[in-house]
């Protein structure tokens, strides 16, 4: 078993507080060697988690996060909190079915405050700890690491106005790698990158403080100068943004200058009201690939450690096939834009941004703005296609229903990461976007099974169809089920005229009911199974032919929630008919993380498992019989 030097004796936090700064840095080294073997073997998030190894010890070492409450924005870069909190032993399992999440998560320790996964709520969720602890009358510390990435976000914004204005102790450490999963954008990382460079006002306050408390009377001169220090810092630098919202703005330190963060955690620690610690830090920081590229080992699978090369290279996946099919559709139509939320690189984007520079928007962490941005623009006759994860299409719900559903209008939702996404877990899941937008009028929903039905379907939407539309398709790439079914509002592929059951599914599940139906056949059930392709108003009130063809028993097979599944809206249009209908979706649950495989076994959505409910569904009707 390979050894970590003084990782190896650091068994709870209390350890480092014993520890000379000469060893600490040497426990730093360590940790960085740590997370690089283990991440190379299980994957998970590696640039963000090496870029802060030395503010994740001083945050240890100065404060009690058994006690105190220590929020990592997003939690991406919680690797070496867990680590130094009692789950050394168990990195090997980090993102593995029934191991340690990649993420905050209270279930594994009390040293995480609070779960998380998506971006910009860490100061929300500090301000109520620091409220809940004045109320109460209890005393421990709250600090929230956010990155400059996430101050992207509009909720950040809203936090840090209501935080610095309520005058609540509590620390709000600003991460600062001047990126996010892809290169910063907008008016923030300009006024970031000012700070940067210009931290003269900390230094030039400093010397005069220090100078005048030699001479007679300098208590008083220093008063006086505090009375008027908007004027200097007005030559010197000019007020930070966070200074004007009610904060003590600390920085910039470098990050990686342990004794420093230490020393500068320890004076926010001492300030009886909100400060904001500017701490500049290096993505990727100790590894060569990462740092020469923060953003392609942001999330990393398995990888060679020496060549930085993925164990197994990547195939064609459902976002690269968009990225292309947006840019051929480009290529003939100058109407045609792509906006997404900082997630270019994951969206498939990145060709479509070299090539049509002018016509792509990264509006940073902010889907909401990104969705009423595309209202705009398709009001004023642009054709905007708004790529987002399904997960982080939840925060724009109000936008798709005001700005764009109420007046029908034409914005494409391309939906990636639809259904179980995997090792994630539970904020990253993109199960509950059929839900929410099943509910919206106007909207509808295509389902594209495979790369052919995405490229069509992507072209219908931008030119055949009214109003909003959205295409969700998965994380990864296709399946056994290649053809293109496109054209038609649901396609029978296996069939008989009088089958025992059919089953009705759409997206990707289109191969696990395939898998079942094959299973079936050979134990003599006859399986009729049915791809939905569009799902909407219309479909939803199901032809009448089409109710004739599908036998006594309907299995509706989805990779979404049971509460507003389309499986519901089948179940009410057949009420008043014989047909039996069985849901099989994810039922009302947050699912673990895990791979996708094991998710769909745990939940019984696999071609096995489907093919064993329709033989024990069978066999009870023909007991009752």
């Amino acid at each position: 078993m390979k050894r970590y030097g003084v990782l190896d004796r650091i068994n709870k936090t209390a350890d480092l507080r014993e520890l000379p700064y000469s060893v600490l840095y040497e426990l730093c080294g360590s940790l960085r060697e740590f997370i690089i073997d283990h991440v190379s073997q299980t994957g998970g998030h590696l640039s963000s988690n090496l870029g802060i190894v030395e503010l994740a010890v001083a945050l240890e070492r100065v404060f009690d996060s058994n006690r105190d409450r220590i929020i990592y924005d997003v939690g991406h870069q919680c690797y070496v909190h867990k680590i130094l909190t009692g789950r050394k032993e168990a990195f090997t399992s980090l993102r593995q079915y029934g191991g340690l999440s990649g993420f905050l998560k209270p279930e594994e320790s009390q040293t995480d405050p609070c779960i998380t996964g998506h971006a910009s709520s860490s100061v929300s969720v500090a301000l109520g700890m620091a409220h809940a602890r004045t109320l109460k009358n209890q005393k421990y510390h709250v600090v929230a690491v956010i990155g400059d990435g996430a101050l992207t976000g509009g909720m950040a914004y809203e936090a840090l106005n209501n935080a610095g204005g309520s005058g609540e102790p509590l620390i709000v450490v600003l991460n600062d790698n001047n990126m996010s999963i892809t290169q910063n954008v907008g008016a923030m990382s300009r006024h970031l990158a000012h700070l940067r460079v210009s931290p003269r006002y900390q230094r030039a306050k400093a010397k005069v403080k220090g100078a005048l408390s030699h001479v007679p009377g300098g208590r008083t001169l220093t008063n006086g100068i505090s009375r008027v220090k908007s004027g200097i810092k007005s030559v010197v630098l000019p007020t930070t943004l966070f200074e004007q919202m009610g904060f003590a703005y600390l920085g910039p330190v470098d990050g990686h200058d342990l004794k420093a963060v230490c020393e500068i955690l320890t004076r926010a620690k001492a300030m009886k009201q909100p400060v904001l610690l500017h701490v500049m830090t290096r993505k990727g920081k100790g590894y060569r690939f990462a740092e020469e590229h923060p953003g392609s080992f942001h999330g990393v699978s398995p990888f060679d450690v020496l060549t930085g090369k993925p164990l197994k290279p990547a195939g064609m996946n459902f976002s690269a096939c968009f990225g292309e099919a947006l840019s051929a559709l480009a290529s003939q139509d100058e109407r045609i834009c792509a906006v997404t939320a900082a997630m270019s690189s994951g969206t498939g984007l990145t060709g479509f941004a070299e090539k049509y520079p002018s016509r792509f928007f990264d509006v940073g962490i902010a889907e909401e703005h990104a969705v009423a941005m595309c209202a705009g623009m398709a009001k004023q006759g642009l054709k905007p296609v708004c790529a987002l994860y399904s997960t982080f299409l939840q925060r724009a719900y109000d936008q798709i229903i005001h700005d764009v559903a109420i007046e029908g209008i034409g914005v494409v939702f391309a939906i990636d990461r639809a259904g179980v996404v995997g090792e994630d877990g539970a904020t990253h899941n993109g199960v509950f976007d059929v839900g929410f937008l099943q509910q919206i009028p106007g909207v509808t929903i295509l389902c594209p099974s495979n790369f052919d039905e995405l490229r069509s379907m992507l072209a219908q939407a931008i030119y055949k169809r009214g109003g909003p539309v959205a295409i969700r398709y998965p994380r990864g790439g296709e399946g056994a089920f290649t053809t293109d079914t496109s054209s038609e509002w649901a396609a029978c592929l296996t069939g008989t005229d009088s089958p025992d059951v059919s089953i009705v599914t759409y997206g990707i599940m289109v191969n696990q009911a395939l898998q079942a139906a094959s299973l079936l056949e050979g134990q003599g059930v006859h399986v009729q199974v049915w791809k939905i392709n569009e799902i909407s108003e219309q479909t939803r009130r199901l032809p009448e032919g089409w109710v004739q063809s599908l036998g006594g028993r309907v299995l509706v097979l989805e990779d979404a929630v049971h509460n507003g599944c389309y499986g519901k809206s089948i179940e009410e249009a057949l009420q008043g008919t014989s047909i039996e209908v069985y849901l099989c979706n994810l039922g009302n649950r947050f699912l673990a993380h895990g791979s996708v495989a094991q998710l769909y076994k745990e939940c019984g959505i696999d071609g096995e498992s489907v093919a064993l409910r329709i033989q024990e569904w069978a066999a009870c009707q023909h007991m009752d019989g």
